[in-house]
């Protein structure tokens, strides 16, 4: 049902660089580059889009709003969140079970946009 996630940021140059890192270690790619959004995806049009906001207005994150990007284990979902922090991302949630078989770690972009990678087991 859902087509991707568009958040949106301040700096294009920063985020293309931010998320051409952290999701190319998910053989994630740009697939859609229109200068003021980009989007990236592992070859289906479902991913993950930045954008300058349409309206000219200045970006910034919503209250309440998360993309959550599924992995394959709880390792790569530890190994995801640490490259994120790496990349200058910040910790809104160490890895860890937040209820049972739902393994998740959430983070702050550059832009401030929340953000998780999770792993469901079974």
């Amino acid at each position: 049902m859902l087509w991707f996630a568009s958040i949106g940021t301040k700096d294009m140059g920063k985020a293309k660089a931010f998320y051409d890192t952290l999701l190319g270690e998910l053989w994630a790619k740009q697939t859609v580059d229109i200068g003021r959004l980009v989007m990236w995806g592992t070859g289906s049009w479902a991913g993950l889009a930045v954008a300058e906001p349409f309206n000219g207005e200045e970006a910034h994150p919503g209250n309440g709003n998360m993309a959550a990007l599924a992995v394959s284990s709880n390792e790569e979902v530890d190994k995801m969140y640490e490259k994120a922090l790496e990349l200058g991302a910040t910790c809104e949630g160490k890895p860890g079970e937040r209820i049972p078989g739902f393994y998740a770690a959430y983070f702050r972009d550059l832009d401030g946009n929340k953000l998780n990678f999770f792993h469901m087991a079974g």
